[in-house]
Protein backbone atom coordinates (compact mmCIF):
# COMPACT_ATOMS: atom_id res chain seq x y z
CA UNK A 1 0.00 0.00 0.00
CA UNK A 2 3.41 2.38 0.71
CA UNK A 3 4.23 2.04 -3.16
CA UNK A 4 0.92 3.68 -4.70
CA UNK A 5 1.34 6.63 -2.18
CA UNK A 6 5.27 7.18 -2.57
CA UNK A 7 4.23 7.43 -6.59
CA UNK A 8 1.59 9.38 -6.42
CA UNK A 9 3.40 11.82 -4.56
CA UNK A 10 6.16 11.38 -7.08
CA UNK A 11 3.69 12.04 -9.82
CA UNK A 12 1.99 14.96 -8.42
CA UNK A 13 5.34 16.56 -7.65
CA UNK A 14 6.31 15.87 -11.48
CA UNK A 15 3.05 17.41 -11.87
CA UNK A 16 3.38 20.65 -10.20
CA UNK A 17 7.24 21.19 -11.25
CA UNK A 18 5.88 21.09 -14.99
CA UNK A 19 3.19 23.85 -14.68
CA UNK A 20 6.06 25.60 -12.84
CA UNK A 21 8.32 25.57 -15.26
CA UNK A 22 5.61 25.84 -18.60
CA UNK A 23 4.23 28.97 -16.60
CA UNK A 24 7.89 30.49 -16.31
CA UNK A 25 8.08 29.75 -20.04
CA UNK A 26 5.09 31.49 -21.02
CA UNK A 27 5.19 34.46 -18.15
CA UNK A 28 7.79 36.02 -20.53
CA UNK A 29 9.18 40.16 -19.47
CA UNK A 30 7.41 42.62 -22.00
CA UNK A 31 9.36 45.68 -22.16
CA UNK A 32 7.77 48.86 -23.14
CA UNK A 33 8.56 52.08 -23.66
CA UNK A 34 5.68 54.94 -23.62
CA UNK A 35 5.25 58.61 -23.72
CA UNK A 36 2.96 59.95 -21.09
CA UNK A 37 -0.22 60.56 -23.43
CA UNK A 38 -1.57 56.96 -22.40
CA UNK A 39 -0.14 56.89 -18.74
CA UNK A 40 -3.29 57.21 -16.50
CA UNK A 41 -5.14 54.22 -18.51
CA UNK A 42 -1.78 52.40 -19.23
CA UNK A 43 -1.47 52.20 -15.44
CA UNK A 44 -4.84 50.72 -14.61
CA UNK A 45 -4.85 48.23 -17.10
CA UNK A 46 -1.40 46.76 -17.31
CA UNK A 47 -1.75 44.94 -13.73
CA UNK A 48 -5.43 43.73 -15.45
CA UNK A 49 -2.94 42.32 -18.60
CA UNK A 50 -0.34 40.87 -16.19
CA UNK A 51 -2.83 39.24 -14.51
CA UNK A 52 -4.61 37.66 -17.17
CA UNK A 53 -1.54 36.35 -19.71
CA UNK A 54 1.02 35.92 -16.45
CA UNK A 55 3.85 38.20 -18.63
CA UNK A 56 5.37 40.46 -16.61
CA UNK A 57 5.70 45.03 -18.01
CA UNK A 58 8.86 46.61 -17.65
CA UNK A 59 8.12 50.03 -18.27
CA UNK A 60 10.42 53.37 -19.41
CA UNK A 61 8.73 57.04 -19.69
CA UNK A 62 9.66 59.50 -21.70
CA UNK A 63 8.21 62.10 -24.56
CA UNK A 64 7.60 60.74 -27.78
CA UNK A 65 10.06 63.15 -29.25
CA UNK A 66 12.84 66.10 -28.84
CA UNK A 67 15.93 65.46 -27.34
CA UNK A 68 16.00 65.21 -23.84
CA UNK A 69 17.42 62.65 -22.13
CA UNK A 70 14.42 60.32 -21.63
CA UNK A 71 13.25 61.06 -25.21
CA UNK A 72 11.97 57.70 -26.76
CA UNK A 73 14.21 58.42 -29.72
CA UNK A 74 17.17 59.14 -27.99
CA UNK A 75 16.42 56.29 -25.45
CA UNK A 76 16.61 53.56 -28.93
CA UNK A 77 19.89 55.69 -30.50
CA UNK A 78 21.76 54.42 -26.78
CA UNK A 79 20.66 51.04 -27.00
CA UNK A 80 18.31 50.77 -24.52
CA UNK A 81 15.98 47.48 -25.66
CA UNK A 82 12.09 47.48 -26.10
CA UNK A 83 9.32 44.84 -27.26
CA UNK A 84 6.62 47.67 -27.43
CA UNK A 85 6.54 51.48 -28.14
CA UNK A 86 3.36 54.02 -27.53
CA UNK A 87 3.60 57.08 -28.25
CA UNK A 88 2.61 59.92 -31.13
CA UNK A 89 1.73 58.18 -33.92
CA UNK A 90 3.49 60.29 -36.48
CA UNK A 91 6.98 59.61 -34.06
CA UNK A 92 6.12 56.42 -34.20
CA UNK A 93 6.16 56.41 -38.07
CA UNK A 94 9.28 58.16 -38.43
CA UNK A 95 10.93 55.08 -36.24
CA UNK A 96 9.03 52.82 -38.60
CA UNK A 97 10.89 54.88 -41.76
CA UNK A 98 13.97 54.22 -39.63
CA UNK A 99 13.73 50.37 -39.48
CA UNK A 100 13.70 50.36 -35.84
CA UNK A 101 9.64 49.65 -35.45
CA UNK A 102 7.73 46.75 -37.46
CA UNK A 103 6.01 48.58 -39.86
CA UNK A 104 3.08 45.95 -40.32
CA UNK A 105 2.75 45.95 -36.03
CA UNK A 106 1.76 49.37 -35.74
CA UNK A 107 -1.31 49.89 -34.42
CA UNK A 108 -3.40 53.59 -33.58
CA UNK A 109 -4.98 53.13 -30.31
CA UNK A 110 -6.43 56.47 -29.62
CA UNK A 111 -7.05 60.12 -30.66
CA UNK A 112 -6.38 62.27 -27.81
CA UNK A 113 -7.63 66.56 -28.17
CA UNK A 114 -5.59 69.11 -26.41
CA UNK A 115 -6.80 71.25 -23.41
CA UNK A 116 -5.88 73.87 -20.78
CA UNK A 117 -5.50 73.89 -17.26
CA UNK A 118 -5.00 76.52 -14.89
CA UNK A 119 -3.96 76.43 -11.18
CA UNK A 120 -6.62 74.61 -9.07
CA UNK A 121 -8.32 77.46 -6.94
CA UNK A 122 -7.90 80.53 -9.48
CA UNK A 123 -10.77 81.85 -11.99
CA UNK A 124 -11.32 79.08 -14.68
CA UNK A 125 -11.34 81.61 -18.01
CA UNK A 126 -13.34 81.36 -20.87
CA UNK A 127 -11.87 79.19 -23.71
CA UNK A 128 -15.12 78.19 -25.14
CA UNK A 129 -14.98 79.89 -28.74
CA UNK A 130 -11.93 81.02 -30.68
CA UNK A 131 -12.48 84.28 -30.14
CA UNK A 132 -12.73 83.54 -25.96
CA UNK A 133 -8.97 81.72 -26.18
CA UNK A 134 -7.67 84.65 -28.22
CA UNK A 135 -8.32 87.20 -25.35
CA UNK A 136 -7.77 85.10 -22.50
CA UNK A 137 -4.30 84.40 -24.32
CA UNK A 138 -3.78 88.23 -24.69
CA UNK A 139 -5.01 88.68 -20.98
CA UNK A 140 -2.44 85.91 -19.19
CA UNK A 141 1.19 86.77 -18.02
CA UNK A 142 2.51 83.63 -18.44
CA UNK A 143 1.56 80.15 -20.82
CA UNK A 144 3.22 76.87 -21.11
CA UNK A 145 2.84 73.84 -23.39
CA UNK A 146 4.41 70.54 -23.79
CA UNK A 147 7.97 69.60 -25.97
CA UNK A 148 5.78 66.78 -27.66
CA UNK A 149 2.80 66.88 -30.29
CA UNK A 150 0.62 69.20 -28.46
CA UNK A 151 3.15 71.89 -27.67
CA UNK A 152 4.92 71.78 -31.28
CA UNK A 153 1.23 72.35 -32.62
CA UNK A 154 0.40 75.22 -29.48
CA UNK A 155 3.90 77.18 -30.14
CA UNK A 156 4.60 76.64 -33.64
CA UNK A 157 1.28 77.19 -35.12
CA UNK A 158 -1.93 77.74 -32.88
CA UNK A 159 -0.23 80.92 -32.26
CA UNK A 160 -0.10 81.53 -35.65
CA UNK A 161 -3.63 80.50 -36.59
CA UNK A 162 -4.76 83.14 -34.21
CA UNK A 163 -2.82 86.12 -35.23
CA UNK A 164 -1.26 86.57 -31.81
CA UNK A 165 2.62 84.82 -32.51
CA UNK A 166 4.64 87.80 -31.73
CA UNK A 167 2.53 88.84 -28.34
CA UNK A 168 3.38 85.55 -27.13
CA UNK A 169 7.05 85.27 -27.90
CA UNK A 170 7.94 86.76 -24.96
CA UNK A 171 5.30 85.19 -22.08
CA UNK A 172 5.17 81.59 -23.43
CA UNK A 173 7.53 78.58 -23.44
CA UNK A 174 8.12 74.90 -24.05
CA UNK A 175 8.33 72.51 -20.67
CA UNK A 176 10.58 69.91 -21.76
CA UNK A 177 9.94 66.38 -20.00
CA UNK A 178 7.47 67.21 -17.37
CA UNK A 179 3.96 67.34 -16.99
CA UNK A 180 2.81 70.71 -18.03
CA UNK A 181 -0.19 70.94 -15.57
CA UNK A 182 2.76 70.40 -12.82
CA UNK A 183 4.61 74.11 -13.80
CA UNK A 184 1.19 75.35 -13.37
CA UNK A 185 0.28 73.93 -10.13
CA UNK A 186 3.49 75.20 -8.27
CA UNK A 187 2.29 78.53 -9.72
CA UNK A 188 4.97 78.87 -12.09
CA UNK A 189 2.60 79.81 -15.24
CA UNK A 190 -1.00 80.66 -15.35
CA UNK A 191 -2.20 79.07 -18.50
CA UNK A 192 -1.03 75.15 -19.43
CA UNK A 193 -1.59 73.22 -22.59
CA UNK A 194 -1.19 69.73 -22.95
CA UNK A 195 -3.19 66.36 -24.28
CA UNK A 196 -6.36 66.13 -21.76
CA UNK A 197 -5.21 62.71 -20.80
CA UNK A 198 -1.85 64.42 -19.66
CA UNK A 199 -3.61 67.08 -17.56
CA UNK A 200 -6.00 65.51 -15.65
CA UNK A 201 -4.35 62.94 -13.42
CA UNK A 202 -2.42 65.99 -11.85
CA UNK A 203 -3.29 67.26 -9.01
CA UNK A 204 -2.91 71.12 -8.13
CA UNK A 205 -4.25 72.04 -11.64
CA UNK A 206 -7.60 72.22 -12.35
CA UNK A 207 -8.71 71.37 -15.83
CA UNK A 208 -10.38 74.18 -17.93
CA UNK A 209 -11.60 73.02 -21.18
CA UNK A 210 -10.66 71.21 -24.32
CA UNK A 211 -9.37 73.87 -27.38
CA UNK A 212 -12.65 75.35 -29.24
CA UNK A 213 -13.38 72.37 -32.00
CA UNK A 214 -12.18 75.09 -34.89
CA UNK A 215 -8.49 75.00 -33.34
CA UNK A 216 -8.42 71.80 -31.93
CA UNK A 217 -5.41 69.57 -33.07
CA UNK A 218 -6.45 65.77 -32.31
CA UNK A 219 -3.27 63.32 -31.60
CA UNK A 220 -2.90 60.10 -32.61
CA UNK A 221 -1.16 57.74 -30.25
CA UNK A 222 0.01 54.22 -31.60
CA UNK A 223 1.42 51.00 -30.61
CA UNK A 224 4.46 49.05 -32.25
CA UNK A 225 6.71 46.04 -31.95
CA UNK A 226 10.48 47.16 -31.75
CA UNK A 227 12.32 45.57 -34.49
CA UNK A 228 14.63 43.13 -32.32
CA UNK A 229 12.36 42.38 -29.94
CA UNK A 230 13.66 39.66 -27.41
CA UNK A 231 9.46 38.93 -26.71
CA UNK A 232 7.44 39.97 -29.58
CA UNK A 233 4.25 37.52 -29.08
CA UNK A 234 3.66 39.55 -25.47
CA UNK A 235 4.59 42.21 -27.53
CA UNK A 236 1.67 41.82 -29.70
CA UNK A 237 -0.57 40.63 -27.10
CA UNK A 238 -0.53 43.68 -25.22
CA UNK A 239 -1.02 45.60 -28.31
CA UNK A 240 -4.25 43.67 -29.20
CA UNK A 241 -5.17 43.94 -25.42
CA UNK A 242 -4.95 48.02 -25.44
CA UNK A 243 -6.91 47.89 -28.77
CA UNK A 244 -9.29 45.91 -27.36
CA UNK A 245 -12.90 46.30 -25.94
CA UNK A 246 -12.24 45.69 -22.48
CA UNK A 247 -9.70 48.75 -22.34
CA UNK A 248 -11.80 51.18 -23.77
CA UNK A 249 -13.47 52.07 -20.36
CA UNK A 250 -10.37 52.89 -18.84
CA UNK A 251 -8.92 54.84 -21.93
CA UNK A 252 -12.34 56.73 -22.05
CA UNK A 253 -11.93 57.67 -18.83
CA UNK A 254 -8.68 59.18 -18.84
CA UNK A 255 -9.60 61.72 -21.57
CA UNK A 256 -9.05 59.89 -24.56
CA UNK A 257 -10.78 58.40 -27.45
CA UNK A 258 -10.43 54.68 -28.53
CA UNK A 259 -10.52 53.91 -32.24
CA UNK A 260 -11.98 51.09 -32.89
CA UNK A 261 -11.23 49.00 -35.87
Amino acid sequence: MGSPSVFSRAAAWGAACFLLLTGAAHAEEVKVMISGGMAAAYRELTPEFEQKTGHHIETAWGPSMGTTHDAIPIRLERGEKADVLIMVGSALGELVRQGRVVADSRVDLVRSPIGMVVKAGVPKPDISTVEALTRTLLAAKSVVYSDSASGVYVGGELFKRLGIAEQMQGKSRMIPAEPVAAVVARGEAELGFQQISELLPIAGADFVAPLPEEVQKITIFSAGIVNGSQNPAGAKALIDFLASAAAAPALKKSGLEPIHK
